[in-house]
């Protein structure tokens, strides 16, 4: 069937799927939101409620440090904890592959060629099946092999896909297939055309970022430019937002990414405008409040957030609640795009909230009464 908005479809690179612990990731199955988390691994309480804190944030998957024999161990009370599967990221040393799958990770960080011998290659596939864990082969720009340094004098896209198509090929051998690549860049350019070249060689999951991006600000732009541009393109089946801010940031960042692409549509969706000499409320104050209150709804909902009545009734009748300024503080209300009240501005905020969450109670209880085959996936 033709879309009535052909100008909207993103046609998805057709990859293979495989299980993240209880999440699919590839295929058809949605493009999962991850992050890292930055405590001391060996502090499993401090690990654990940071966890919490990106698991209400909406993270699918959830990456943990187990640099030494200290964070392995306290591994395994972290992902008992844990409510979303644990990705174990290992560098150098293959003993703490082993000791995490054994811990319960649903996934290993690990690049083979990194670990040593092909005995220890070996071991560490051996204990990926035998856990059922899934491996996450993660190429970076600014640890490439050095013989593809020597050979292409550059981190470059061709060098990316050659370690990323080298490091397969060891799994390969030891037929283990249950893998996903990433091929990570700080520079958007160098990232990007690694990433097309990589989805053009192979047919396996990708993780999706650019590396090191950045503070909030910055890293979110650079973020959005990269992994937006490879997401229209359809290349992508999971992704993490590399920002120097806490993780839950990174995961709500990440979501955005993908609501504005028509990806997922987890929580609310807002359309607000950068305000002028017009506004009848405080545009910004109050659109910063609204976001900080609507954190906790995980139910699609748009709501627009327009100062004047310049824009503003038109923006809101492609909302499910709108808000547009008028005079003397007092404010039009929309719900699902027809005028329906006004509100003051001292009540504007709580009545807002109330209405979002209103809606939200009404849309979930729908889906709880439609049949599964008529629930629409996240």
């Amino acid at each position: 069937m033709s879309s009535i908005r052909p100008w909207r479809n993103i046609e998805r690179r057709k990859s293979r799927q495989i299980m993240v612990g209880k999440v699919p990731v590839g295929g058809d199955a949605p493009i999962t939101v991850q992050t890292m988390t930055n405590t001391p691994t060996s502090d499993a309480k401090a690990t654990i409620d940071q966890i919490r804190r990106c698991e209400d944030a909406g993270a699918d998957l959830i990456r943990v440090s187990c640099p030494d024999v200290e964070s392995t161990a306290a591994f395994r009370e972290i992902a008992r904890a844990a409510t979303v599967p644990l990705i174990a990221d290992i560098h150098f040393h293959y003993k703490r592959a082993l000791e995490a799958a054994d811990a319960g990770a649903a996934c290993l960080r690990i690049n083979p060629g990194n670990i040593g011998s092909d005995d220890r290659v070996a071991e560490v596939v051996r204990a990926a099946k035998a856990n059922g864990c899934a491996i996450r082969i993660g190429v970076n720009a600014g640890s490439l092999e050095r013989d593809l340094l020597e050979k292409y004098g550059e981190p470059c896209p061709e060098a990316l896909v050659e370690s990323a198509l080298d490091h397969i090929k060891l799994l390969q051998d030891h037929d283990f297939h249950e893998y996903k690549v990433a091929v990570k860049a700080s520079d958007v350019f160098l990232a990007v055309a690694a990433y097309q070249g990589l989805a053009d060689a192979v047919d396996c999951p990708l993780h999706l970022g650019i590396t090191e991006a950045g503070g909030l600000i910055g890293g979110t732009v650079k973020s959005a430019l990269g992994i937006g541009n490879m997401l229209w393109a359809g290349i992508g089946d999971t992704l993490r937002v590399s920002l120097s801010a806490e993780p839950e940031e990174e995961v709500r960042v990440g979501f955005e990414i993908l609501k504005a692409l028509g990806l997922r549509t987890r929580g609310v969706r807002v359309v607000s405008c950068p305000s002028c000499a017009r506004q009848g409320f405080d545009v910004i104050r109050t659109v910063e409040a609204l976001e900080k209150r609507l954190q906790h709804i995980k139910t699609p909902i748009s709501l627009s957030v327009l100062g004047c009545v310049v824009n503003g009734p038109g923006e809101a009748r492609e909302t499910d609640i709108g808000l547009t300024g008028g005079g003397n503080g007092k404010h039009m209300v929309y719900l699902s795009g027809v005028t329906d009240h006004h509100v003051q501005s001292d009540q504007m905020l709580d009545h807002i909230v109330s209405l979002v969450e209103a809606k939200a109670s009404e849309i979930e209880s729908q889906m709880t009464d439609a049949s599964p085959l008529t629930q629409a996936a996240e």
